[in-house]
């Protein structure tokens, strides 16, 4: 296990997981959002979106966590990874995440990537695609669907497949991988 795509809904933790998996020395971590956010929550274009997960993924070896079906990167990744983490929490588990990082996020003002903010939009705005919350909750099933057929897809058959379901099923094979073993292929 060399190269390993961290997916699932938004808040299921897929960056604080890909960190601690990434923790050893050696083993660089992508973080999807931080490369297509731009400043000023300008989306990078596509195509150089999709050049820089691919000079990312040239290395031996990453941990990349992020979904992004529709610029083609998670082909992109799963294509050049050998292990898959999907993080399949509930939706009331992944939805209580989400409140509680973007109310901690706005109290304390915490940049993200390339100097951008959540703003109060994403939480008064009616729309789901432009509210962070409604966001989470009405595109979980829909992930979580998405999920499934991969999962079942005989074109990522010679990939590692782990689908963790909850908190306790994360912690449990973190504390299974010790950083040093991340390269020597057993999770």
């Amino acid at each position: 296990m060399q190269r390993i795509a961290v997916v699932g809904s938004l808040g299921s933790g897929k960056t604080t997981t890909a960190r601690a998996i990434s923790s050893g020395p050696g083993i660089p971590h992508l973080e999807l959002d931080s490369v297509y956010h731009q400043p000023g929550w300008t989306p990078l274009p596509t195509d150089e979106f999709q050049d820089a997960v691919r000079t990312f993924t040239d290395q031996e070896v990453w941990v990349v966590d992020g979904n992004y079906t529709s610029e083609g990167i998670i082909n992109l990744v799963w294509s050049r990874a050998d292990t898959v983490v999907w993080l399949d929490l509930s939706r009331a588990e992944a939805t209580r995440r989400v409140v509680s990082r973007t109310f901690r996020r706005l109290a304390t003002s915490e940049q993200l990537w390339n100097g951008n903010k959540e703003g109060w939009l994403n939480v008064v705005d009616p729309r789901p695609g432009d509210h962070v919350i409604l966001w989470s909750w009405t595109r979980h099933t829909r992930v979580r669907a998405q999920y499934e057929n991969r999962f079942n897809d005989r074109q990522w058959s010679d990939l590692e497949l782990v689908r963790l379901r909850d908190a306790t099923d994360v912690e449990a094979s973190l504390a299974d991988l010790p950083p040093s073993e991340l390269v020597a292929g057993s999770w």
